[in-house]
C-alpha cells in the first residue's frame, strides 16, 4: 500500500483545478464563437479543455479573423485537408503479383467516421491555430461540396498558411479564394490528378509488387538431409 505525500495531494488538486479551469474557458469560447458566428458554427466538441469546431464553408475566413483578432490566437501550425471516402480499390492496388500470391478477400467497407465536431461530406478543411500565452488551442473543419472544392484563404489573416494550401490544392484539387498564388510544390506543372483523392489510381504500385510479400530463400541441406545450420555456434 502507497500513501500519497502532501506534494502529491497539492499536485492533484493543481492538476484538477487546471482541467476545471481549461473546461470552463472551452466553453466560454464557444460561447463567443457562437455568437460572432451564428449558424456558421455548424458543431463543437470540447475534451479536458481541447476544443474542436466544425464551420460552415462560408464562415471559414470569419472563424480565422475572430480567432486571431478577438481571441490571441496568433500562432498558425498547420492546414490541410481529407478525403474521407473510403477507397474504391482496395487490395487491387497492390500489384497484380502481390494478388496472386495472396489473393484478397472480399468484404464489406467499413463505414465512413469523420471524427469529433463530425462531418456530411467527403472532403473536410482541417486546421489548428494556438494562443501561445494561454496554451489555447482549437482545431478547426469545415465541409466542402465535392462538385465545388473551394475555400477562402486563411492567408491573408495567417500568412503560414501559404504552403499548406498550395498543398491541399495541388494534393485534392481545393482552390482557396483570396490565395497570392496556387501553383505547385512537389508535382510538376504538367501533371495531371491529385494524389491524396482517395479515387487516384497509384499506378505504379500495379507494375511494381509492393514491399511485404517476398520469396524466401530455403536454408541450404547438408548431405543427410538436415539444416545446415544445425548445431553451428551462435
Amino acid at each position: 500500500m502507497s500513501r500519497l505525500s502532501s506534494t502529491d495531494t497539492v499536485e492533484a488538486g493543481a492538476d484538477a483545478d487546471a482541467a476545471k479551469s481549461g473546461a470552463v474557458e472551452a466553453e466560454a469560447l464557444l460561447a463567443r464563437l457562437s455568437d460572432a458566428l451564428g449558424d456558421g458554427l455548424v458543431e463543437s466538441h470540447t475534451d479536458q479543455g481541447a476544443v474542436w469546431v466544425r464551420v460552415e464553408r462560408d464562415a471559414w475566413a470569419d472563424l480565422a479573423r475572430f480567432l486571431s483578432d478577438e481571441e490571441g490566437f496568433g500562432f498558425f501550425s498547420f492546414l490541410s485537408a481529407i478525403d474521407w471516402m473510403p477507397s474504391p480499390f482496395g487490395r487491387d492496388m497492390d500489384s497484380f503479383v502481390d494478388n496472386a500470391l495472396d489473393p484478397p478477400e472480399p468484404k464489406e467497407p467499413a463505414p465512413t467516421e469523420t471524427g469529433v465536431a463530425g462531418g456530411d461530406t467527403r472532403f473536410q478543411l482541417l486546421a489548428r491555430v494556438n494562443d501561445v500565452t494561454s496554451g489555447r488551442s482549437i482545431i478547426a473543419k469545415a465541409d466542402l461540396p465535392a462538385d465545388d472544392l473551394r475555400a477562402p484563404s486563411w492567408v491573408p489573416v495567417y500568412p503560414g498558411a501559404d504552403w499548406h494550401e498550395r498543398e491541399a490544392w495541388e494534393m485534392f484539387g481545393i482552390d482557396f479564394d483570396g490565395h497570392p498564388g496556387l501553383r505547385h510544390i512537389y508535382l510538376p506543372g504538367e501533371f495531371e490528378g491529385h494524389p491524396l483523392r482517395k479515387d487516384y489510381p497509384l499506378l505504379a504500385r500495379r507494375v511494381k509488387p509492393w514491399p511485404g510479400l517476398v520469396d524466401v530463400e530455403l536454408m541450404p541441406e547438408t548431405d543427410d538431409g538436415g539444416d545446415a545450420t544445425e548445431g553451428a555456434a551462435p
